[in-house]
């Protein structure tokens, strides 16, 4: 069973890349939302060490031209699940990672402040892998249960909360599919 460190706030045998672009929840704010996101960077293209260097900041704007596009961006998500379900974390999960933009949610801004932000590397046409949605049922669970705020909270896209703006995780994430597969991994925990 995959578990947080509620001192720390870090999932115990995640990666860890600890990114700089992040801060502190507003007072009283807890995480009541979980957001879905798909990146690949160069897009299209998966594994490198691209990733991690654009959520700390450290992306060569020369390795690739559409990195000169992204390179002085400053976000970060709290994890990333890559194609073969290994889970990076680069923000600990009681912080406000810098994932969603501008966006909204049930009449709410700001999602950032109450949301924790998972990438799956991904495009918005390419299937993502079995691997993925496993890690991704196990992340949601470990959530869940480190936070009653999170115990029945929603699991939602990155274009949900910025529609016309953002398309991830895209048409390839098949929600049906993560939908029966979190229910049938909640009833066998």
């Amino acid at each position: 069973m995959l578990r947080i460190n509620p001192e720390s706030g870090f999932f115990e045998g995640a990666r860890q890349v600890l990114s700089p672009n992040c801060d502190d929840r507003p007072l009283e704010c807890e995480p009541e939302l979980i957001i879905v996101h798909g990146i690949s960077l160069p897009p299209g293209e998966f594994g490198g060490p691209w990733i991690d260097q654009f959520f700390t900041n450290r992306l060569d704007a020369g390795a690739h031209p559409y990195f000169r596009e992204i390179a002085d961006s400053r976000v970060s998500t709290h994890l990333l699940i890559e194609r073969a379900g290994a889970i990076v974390q680069y923000v600990p999960v009681h912080k406000r990672a810098w994932h969603a933009g501008d966006s909204r949610y049930c009449d709410r801004d700001c999602c950032n402040d109450f949301s924790i932000g998972i990438e799956l590397e991904g495009t918005d046409t390419l299937a993502y892998t079995d691997a993925q949605y496993e890690a991704l049922c196990r992340v949601v669970h470990a959530l869940r249960a480190a936070f009653a705020s999170l115990a029945g909270a929603p699991v939602v896209g990155h274009s949900d909360v910025a529609p016309g703006r953002k398309t991830d995780p895209g048409p390839a994430f098949d929600w049906d599919r993560f939908r029966r597969q979190l229910a049938a991994s909640e009833v066998s925990a």
